[in-house]
């Protein structure tokens, strides 16, 4: 698997978000797509790594795409390309799979931090290591000194780092050896200190300080 497909009913996001991809190693080759249909058909030639689709998709829809995805056999990590107001499309896009979102004008470096947190090896280890014991406040420092400063606790960031891979509140407990109603605890907590709607925009605002990559 390699490469990015945006696929998006406008052509000048499309074609901008393209742009931006071309030049990044993780991300190559990148090509856009218009439509469901013509999504599926690069999947079956290509198998993009990662596609990033629009919450607004003509046509058959961002649900279909997904659906047609896996029905074909495709695994694409899918990140949508959304804005608030979305919010049942994105509970919808993540309970098939879908990551999280972004933005339609995500620009260059989030699309660096998006390959290089999503593309890389799903697997969310029990222990954290040296660089995930770093607290939230020195991550969102390294990924942008102009926000402002959220410290998120070790169990938060866990839980955050979950729902960027698409689990649920009870697969994050198995996890971690957590309740359910325990993760929905730090999930409120964590969505609080965010400022967040929901687990999607939770995602999409820890892609863009850092706190997860």
């Amino acid at each position: 698997m390699a490469g990015i497909v945006v696929c998006h009913g406008s052509a000048a996001v499309r074609d901008r978000i393209v742009s931006a991809a071309h030049g990044v190693p993780a991300l190559a080759p990148a090509r856009g797509a218009a439509s469901a249909e013509e999504l599926v058909a690069l999947a079956r030639r290509s198998s993009p790594a990662l596609v990033l689709l629009d919450a607004h998709l003509p046509g058959a829809g961002p649900i279909e795409a997904i659906r047609r995805l896996r029905m074909i056999g495709a695994t694409p990590v899918v990140i949508m390309l959304a804005v608030p107001g979305d919010e049942i499309t994105l509970d919808r896009a993540i309970a098939l799979g879908a990551r999280g979102y972004l933005a339609p004008d995500v620009d260059r470096s989030e699309l660096v931090a998006v390959a290089a947190h999503s593309l890389a090896a799903t697997h969310v280890p029990h222990q954290a290591g040296p660089v995930q014991r770093e607290t939230a406040a020195r991550r969102a420092e390294d990924a942008d000194p102009s926000l402002p400063v959220v410290e998120l606790t070790k169990r938060e960031l866990e839980v955050l780092s979950g729902m960027s891979h698409g689990r649920s509140n009870a697969q994050i407990g198995a996890e971690l050896f957590l309740s359910e109603d325990t993760v929905k605890t730090h999930a409120r907590r964590l969505f609080r200190k965010l400022g967040a709607a929901d687990r999607a925009q939770a995602v999409a605002i820890g892609l863009r300080r850092g706190y997860i990559r």
